[in-house]
């Protein structure tokens, strides 16, 4: 079973810098993307950023140009730097990764969709 445990969160002032990451516990094939998501009590899981395994990057349009999600493939972890915090960034951060294996000779794949437990941004007006 994969594990992906998320570090990094905690209480920052308006305007401050954090860095999150997001640890695997091991080396998983296939991955199409690995993303990050946050969720405020009471409200949707939102999706904001999202890296390709082809490298390809996209943002929620509230992150543009604050965050950058980026993958140390050596280390096996995902981080999400995240700059000019804002208030309404207060939310539980969640590290997701997706893809597929084969599981057959015919090439049939298998989906899997790994979540972490989250950490938690705070930001001080």
């Amino acid at each position: 079973q994969v594990q992906l445990v998320e570090s990094g969160g905690g209480l920052v002032q308006t305007g401050g810098s954090l860095r999150l990451s997001c640890a695997i516990s091991r080396r998983i094939s296939g991955i199409t993307e690995m993303a990050w998501y946050r969720q405020v009590l009471g409200k949707e899981r939102e999706l904001v950023a999202v890296l390709t395994s082809g490298g390809r990057t996209n943002y929620v349009d509230s992150a543009k140009g604050r965050f950058t999600i980026s993958r140390d493939a050596a280390l096996n972890r995902v981080y999400l730097q995240i700059t000019s915090l804002k208030p309404e960034d207060t939310a539980a951060y969640y590290c997701n990764v997706k893809g597929a294996v084969v599981v057959n000779v015919e090439g049939a794949k298998r989906e899997y969709d790994y979540w972490g437990q989250g950490t938690q941004v705070t930001v001080s007006s």
